[in-house]
């Protein structure tokens, strides 16, 4: 059986009073927006949205827990490898201006290792941390916000062939479900006696250690896909337009909602075809070091 994520209606939600098909399209012209500029400052505005977002859909914390520590502890930390690295920005900035350098007091076959804090390397973390987190705090409230029941009617409605939105439809319900099938895999050999705390040894005995649990999960996933298939062959899909139960029909607000979002994305490509929004260090920091 298919399930969703952990959706139920919000009073008082600023997601939920929209029709989704109207938040899709503000959803990804905010996308957009957001991937044009690589200055801080015509970031935050988009990181305010997003805050803006999540402090209004009326999701709780204990809901989206894990989720959203794991995406943001992601984030930070590919931002902090940059950082450590320096890689990544070499499409962003030319040069670099040198803070400060730490230098190892050992060697490795040779090579000391040196970590170079510049300027440019700040803030070029600190503008991918606050890229990154907008999307992704966007993205989070989105499934807990949507009625399940309405994925594959909003994406109809977006214009999508029936089998885009069908296939849209099963691929947002994949990972509630794989999580559930995961759960009750391990659920089930922990009750036959497998300890799954006492696994041991390298990295590639452990993932062989593990085997009970991930071949009983995909094989589910593959009979459950095939299911899937069968079902739909049976009843023609397809073959012709299908209909749909559940009718979306735009308000004002809906309109209102679209016009801001193709709004945003407008003004921020303009404003990125003139040469704003580029990579930006404050030069007080050039004067210090």
């Amino acid at each position: 059986m298919l399930v969703a994520w952990r959706y139920r209606k919000r009073e008082n939600s600023f997601i939920q009073s929209f029709d989704p098909r109207a938040w899709v399209i503000f959803y990804i012209c905010n996308l957009f927006a957001t991937l044009t500029f690589w200055d801080v400052r015509f970031l935050l505005p988009f990181f305010v949205i997003a805050m803006f977002v999540l402090f209004t859909s009326g999701v709780k914390w204990h809901e989206m827990r894990r989720a959203f520590l794991f995406i943001v502890g992601f984030v930070l930390f590919f931002a902090f490898v940059t950082f450590l690295t320096g890689r990544g920005g070499a499409e962003v900035y030319t040069q670099e201006h040198l803070i400060r350098e730490f230098r190892a007091s050992f060697s490795i076959l040779g090579w000391t290792p040196v970590l170079k804090v510049t300027a440019e390397r700040v803030f070029y973390a600190v503008s991918q941390a606050v890229r990154a987190s907008s999307i992704a705090v966007m993205t989070i409230v989105i499934p807990y916000s949507l009625n399940p029941a309405l994925y594959g009617i909003t994406f109809k409605g977006l214009g999508l062939s029936d089998k885009f939105a069908y296939a849209m439809d099963l691929t947002m319900r994949f990972v509630p479900t794989f999580g559930r099938d995961f759960q009750l895999t391990m659920d089930a050999q922990r009750a036959r006696g497998y300890e799954l705390e006492k696994i041991s040894g390298g990295l590639i005995q452990q993932v062989r250690k593990l085997g009970p649990i991930f071949v009983p999960v995909t094989i589910h996933a593959i009979i459950s896909s095939e299911d899937i298939i069968d079902a739909m062959d049976l009843r023609a899909f397809g073959v012709g337009p299908r209909t749909w139960l559940d009718v979306l029909t735009y308000q004002n607000r809906d309109r209102v909602l679209i016009a801001v979002g193709v709004l945003i994305l407008s003004v921020s490509v303009v404003l990125g075809f003139m040469g704003f929004g580029r990579f930006w260090v404050p030069e007080i920091l050039f004067k210090m070091f």
